[in-house]
């Protein structure tokens, strides 16, 4: 997720093993943020640009499941991802 306001960049990394809620597993701004949004692109990632949630998951220590009130933003993304990736969740058959 990017949060490109200004000169102030935010990204922040999650991962999901679909067994557990979401981790963050990386976040910065500038610099930081810059090497993380390459390492997806590289690594075929999706990115997803969505100011407000990259904020709030910002405030999640490293390494923290997401907490219960962003799951459904959360969900959102990751539905995104699956999408681009051409992939779907285990027992979703779609039409």
């Amino acid at each position: 997720m990017t949060d490109s306001t200004g000169e102030k960049e935010l990204a922040v990394a999650l991962f999901y093993d679909e067994e557990n809620a979401p981790r963050v597993t990386a976040k910065g701004h500038g610099e930081i943020a810059r090497r993380i949004l390459a390492a997806a692109e590289e690594n075929g990632i999706p990115l997803e640009e969505d100011p407000e949630l990259a904020a709030l998951l910002a405030q999640i220590p490293l390494g923290d499941e997401i907490p219960e009130a962003l799951y459904r933003a959360v969900a959102e993304v990751i539905a995104f991802a699956y999408i681009v990736a051409g992939r779907f969740p285990p027992g979703y058959t779609p039409e």
